[in-house]
């Protein structure tokens, strides 16, 4: 077995609450001021440290975490959300050391010795390298160095203060240093449980068994976590190979206002941005677009593409957020970067042999016709939540993802069942319904009509009703005095043959949609 090797890791304790924060997802003005937990399967993976205090620990069941904190903020696990808010951190550490190996998010390794040789020693080089992640605002760094991964990343666990974030564990010092620990730190519940049974309680105990025999009951498995209680790490750190920079920023001096001005001055680096996805045999599917004003303003959003962005593309994308979001530069832009949010291989997105196809010919068209019109200029039907029918019908820009602010799968009694109108009015077409003699209609306060309608009223045009059938009551927020609305839906047939789905709210008719 080769001699463990001297190692340094990095720890960021709670670090999916910290990714959660950063992400947005909860409001704190650090991670550690309300109870949250990360949950994973019911199960707790990760917890505040307010969350702690209150009784609440990793591997409980939800439901037991929330009976100890009622208050307890959920979140659901996303292994992409915790590493995407980590990459800044190990972009930092790669800068003044390279050679990280990424244990999980939130927990790197790399080998200590250049880094020591360069800062002047051990200690020196972890608490360097700890500051350039402070640097980005996360508070709580540790650091552990020792023979090997497993040691190194005890002994950053093992610190107990952030006012000592540093444990340094002198060569061949390991098996002495592990010795008190648990034998739960292996991170095996079935080797511990059996450990447990024989009376081992520590690693040092465990350290002290005859290796023959550990190697007959446990086999090579526990021959290997035999290894690490005895502090022999025979793992490596394996370092990554840091990503190419795909990322362009173009940089204006001075400051420049017109829209058209800047789309012209970004469009060597939209082809240059492109050109080094190609090379890497890849395609942008989802942008992201910064622009940072003269004084500092800032706008940032994810565009979405219905294949891949070529260079017009992302030119394009600049200019329409410009105009969309003009409130938020009120001086010209200094700065524009662009950067893949979502890449696919480029073999996806490969013309056929014999064309795409109609679809292909639909894209194209759409996405000439977009770029003359702006953003919003081609829409796309979605349907969303709602009870009226205005509520359910979404416009999307085309190219973008559907994002309903109400859910369909919602329930929403008193929504229209099948089949619906083919005609949904943009907005509620007013209408008036007679009564023989030319008495208003109204709906009392029992559901009922005040009188036989008549004669429906379109733009001036009468018609005589031949059929009609209602009222269905939809009655919203009732409980909340300040937002209730009550309305009652009919469906009319004129004497030219045309169906009509009319609304009545406080006597006043209108028209939600057509039967066409």
């Amino acid at each position: 077995m080769s001699e463990p090797v001297r190692t340094l890791v990095l720890w960021v304790p709670d670090w999916p609450i910290i990714a959660a924060a950063h992400s947005g997802l909860f409001d704190a003005a650090a991670p550690v001021a309300e109870p949250v937990a990360v949950v994973e399967k019911n199960v707790v993976v990760a917890c505040s440290a307010a969350a702690r205090s209150e009784g609440v620990r990793r591997g409980q069941r939800r439901r037991d975490a929330q009976a100890r904190c009622p208050q307890l903020t959920i979140i659901s696990t996303d292994l992409e959300r915790d590493h995407r808010a980590f990459a800044p951190a190990v972009a930092a550490v790669e800068e003044r050391a390279p050679g990280v190996q990424i244990l999980r998010a939130g927990l790197l390794a790399l080998r200590i010795r250049g880094p020591a040789r360069y800062y002047g020693g051990e200690s020196e080089a972890a608490h360097v390298l700890r500051e350039a992640v402070i640097a980005l605002g996360i508070a709580d760094v540790r650091a552990g160095v020792a023979d090997g991964v497993f040691t190194a990343e005890r002994a950053a666990r093992n610190v107990a203060t952030v006012q000592a974030p540093v444990i340094i564990v002198p060569p061949g010092e390991s098996a002495s240093f592990l010795a008190p620990m648990p034998v739960a730190v292996l991170e095996d519940a079935e080797v511990a449980l059996l450990l447990g049974r024989l009376g081992v309680q520590t690693l040092g105990q465990f350290a002290g068994l005859d290796s023959s025999r550990v190697a007959e009951r446990l086999g090579p498995h526990g021959e290997r976590l035999f290894a690490l209680a005895s502090g022999r790490d025979s793992r490596g750190v394996d370092p990554r190979t840091p990503p190419p920079e795909l990322d362009r920023e173009v940089i204006f001096e001075p400051p420049v206002e017109a829209a058209e001005h800047v789309a012209f001055g970004i469009r060597l680096a939209a082809s240059e941005f492109i050109d080094a996805l190609g090379a890497l045999d890849l395609v942008c599917t989802e942008l992201r677009v910064e622009l940072t004003g003269d004084r500092a303003e800032h706008s940032e959003r994810v565009w979405l593409h219905p294949t891949a962005f070529d260079a017009a593309a992302v030119v394009d994308r600049v200019r329409w957020q410009l105009g969309e979001d003009a409130q938020h530069l009120v001086t010209g832009v200094g700065r524009v970067r662009l950067s893949p949010e979502a890449v696919d291989a480029a073999s996806h997105h490969h013309t056929g042999l014999f064309g795409g196809g109609p679809d292909e010919r639909v894209h194209h068209a759409l996405s000439r016709v977009q770029a003359m019109l702006g953003h919003r200029g081609v829409v796309t039907p979605a349907v969303g939540g709602g009870r009226l029918l205005a509520e359910r019908r979404v416009l999307v820009p085309w190219g973008d993802r559907a994002v309903l602010a109400r859910e369909r799968a919602q329930p929403w009694p008193g929504h229209l069942p099948a089949p619906l109108p083919a005609s949904v009015f943009p907005e509620l077409l007013p209408v008036e319904v007679k009564a023989a003699g030319g008495m208003d209609v109204d709906v009392d306060e029992r559901g009922t009509l005040t009188a036989e309608p008549e004669v429906l009223i379109v733009r001036g045009r009468r018609s005589a009703i031949s059929s009609w059938a209602g009222p269905w009551p939809v009655i919203e927020r009732e409980w909340d005095a300040d937002r209730a609305h009550t309305t009652h839906r009919f469906q009319i047939v004129d004497d030219d043959q045309l169906a009509w789905l009319l609304v009545c709210t406080n006597g006043v008719w209108a028209a939600e949609a057509r039967y066409d």
